[in-house]
């Protein structure tokens, strides 16, 4: 597929502002919802925010999906109930789970910027699986510094714990994107 036809489908038609914010919002809720549905799991349970997040930086564009992302750490962080189990609070995004947090719209930023490259689910995928490798890597090293204080620890109940969980969203995200472009959507506004 040429660059062309890639920015052809990405290229924000005539949308306002008020638009992207309702779009940027409507991802952070969405990361929201998805924090709530969960299967437990100590230190870190397992839940659907890393779906929205892939999506957010797919659908809304680098800096749209970041932004998406930043609004959901930061009214977390301020003390909405946002977070999985309901949780907020700064001392949630400062303890051991909250690397992942903080790297959600560093993911979103990154899965954006690459997804806008290339239109097909492949590339979709590379592009959210780096995304993925972000969250996990940023979460991992916090959950070892204030958490485990053990690497092979870490990456077990960290990092590889998921593998199974995120490879399905990873696939259903990637096909959810690659089909809406196909069908010329697209709320980016960068």
């Amino acid at each position: 597929m040429s660059q062309s036809r890639v920015a052809e489908i990405h290229a924000l038609p005539s949308r306002t502002i008020v638009m992207q914010a309702l779009w940027i919002t409507g991802f952070a809720l969405m990361t929201a919802v998805g924090a709530q549905i969960q299967i437990p799991h100590q230190p870190v349970p397992y839940t659907l925010q890393t779906f929205f997040v892939l999506l957010s930086g797919a659908l809304l564009g680098k800096r749209n999906g970041a932004l998406s992302q930043i609004l959901y750490v930061a009214l977390g962080a301020a003390g909405m109930p946002l977070f999985s189990s309901w949780g907020f609070g700064l001392a949630r995004v400062l303890g051991p789970t909250g690397g992942y947090l903080l790297a959600f719209p560093v993911a979103a930023f990154v899965v954006g910027y690459l997804v806008r490259r290339q239109n097909n689910f492949v590339w979709t995928l590379v592009s959210m699986f780096i995304g993925l490798v972000i969250i996990f890597s940023l979460g991992t090293l916090q959950l070892n510094f204030l958490y485990f204080h053990d690497w092979a620890l870490s990456l077990t109940n960290g990092f590889l714990i998921f593998s199974w969980w995120d490879v399905v969203k990873l696939v259903a995200a990637a096909g959810i994107v690659t089909r809406l472009s196909a069908g010329r959507f697209s709320p980016q506004g960068a």
